[in-house]
Formats: structure tokens, sequence, C-alpha cells
């Protein structure tokens, strides 16, 4: 690299750096004066970019230091009034952008959570045991009490697919773009349509 552009990168960096400081403190201030009074709960140090989407945010709780990128759609949805969905996420969890959650039950995120762009989880489905009804598949749901169990520390690969009454235990690992419909163990790697353990990490403790 030439020494003139060596110089002009060299100024650039600091600017850059107190550019992004700023964006993370506005980001930091919405979250605290606007959202933290329509969530159900929102921790210390969170930061929650631009929702794509938000519905029924008071049925949503976040730890503390969650960071949910822009682009988020988060859906706590009441087509029964008889139940009252309740999404919980837990502390230092780290959501990148364009994440779609639907909780119509329950969907818990336990703490240290890494979940990748582009996933997706929710605890409903669409019942299509008659596609002749005159109803559209898309706004019919099941009415069964569902949920959605992800495990501390565990991280989730980018457009991933997480599909009802499943529990992913601690530390586990889901590749990228993989249909989690059944149960992952503790430690365990999954891969796939639909996805498949390759592996368990033995620890120390074991």
């Amino acid at each position: 690299m030439h020494f003139a552009q060596r110089v002009r990168a060299f100024l650039r960096r600091p600017l850059y750096g107190k550019l992004q400081q700023l964006s993370t403190a506005l980001v930091r201030l919405r979250t605290m004066v606007y959202y933290r009074w329509v969530f159900g709960r929102i921790g210390k140090g969170c930061l929650i970019g631009r929702p794509l989407f938000l519905n029924n945010p008071g049925n949503i709780f976040l730890g503390d230091r969650v960071a949910i990128r822009k682009g988020a759609r988060l859906e706590a949805i009441t087509p029964f009034p008889h139940r009252r969905p309740e999404l919980r996420i837990g502390s230092d969890v780290s959501i990148e952008q364009n994440i779609h959650i639907v909780c119509q039950s329950r969907i818990s995120i336990g703490d240290r959570v890494s979940i990748s762009a582009n996933c997706c989880i929710l605890d409903t489905s669409h019942p299509f045991d008659d596609p002749r009804e005159n109803q559209p598949i898309v706004t019919r749901l099941r009415d069964e009490d569902s949920f959605v169990e992800v495990g501390e520390g565990t991280l989730i690969g980018y457009g991933s697919v997480i599909l009802p009454n499943v529990r992913i235990g601690k530390y586990a690992v889901i590749g990228a773009l993989t249909v989690v419909d059944r149960d992952v163990p503790d430690y365990g790697i999954v891969r796939g349509n639909p996805a498949r353990l390759l592996h368990i990490y033995r620890t120390h403790s074991n």
C-alpha cells in the first residue's frame, strides 16, 4: 500500500470508530428510552436494533446484555384467548440480523446463546389435515401447548430453522441451514435437513 494511502487509512480509523460508538450509543438510548417500556422486561445493557416487526412485545422478556441486530421479527401471537405466549431470552445472548421468532405458547432461550443471521424459531405450526378447507392454511394454527427450549451456551448456525416441541441441550452446535425437528442432547453437534447428530463432545466432567 502506498504511504499516502496508509496515512489516509490511519486518519479514517478514529472517525469511523467514533461513528460506530455514536451509532451504538443511539441504539442503546432507543432501547432504554423506548423499548424498555413496551417489552415485558429488558435487562441492563441490552441493545435492540431497529426491528422489522414486533407483535405483543409485552410478552417478550430479555435478560441482561442481550444484543438483537436490526431486521428482527419477534411475534408473540394470541390466536387463542386461553393461551398467553411467553418468549424468554436469557442474559449475554447475541442474535444477529433478520431473526424470526414466532411464539404462541412458550419459547425459552438460555444464557450465552448465539443465534446467527436469518434463523427462524417457532413453537407453532399450520395444520394441513384437509387442504381443501375454505380457510387458507396460513391462517390456521394448532391449538396446542407447544414449546421450544434452547440450552445455555448453544450456537445456532446461519439460516437454521428450529421447529416446535424441540429441546436443544446446553452448549450444542446447530450447523448452518439445519432444520431441527427433534431434540438435541447437551454438547451435541447436528447438521442437515432434517437435523442429524454428528458428534457429542465429551467434557472433563463427563
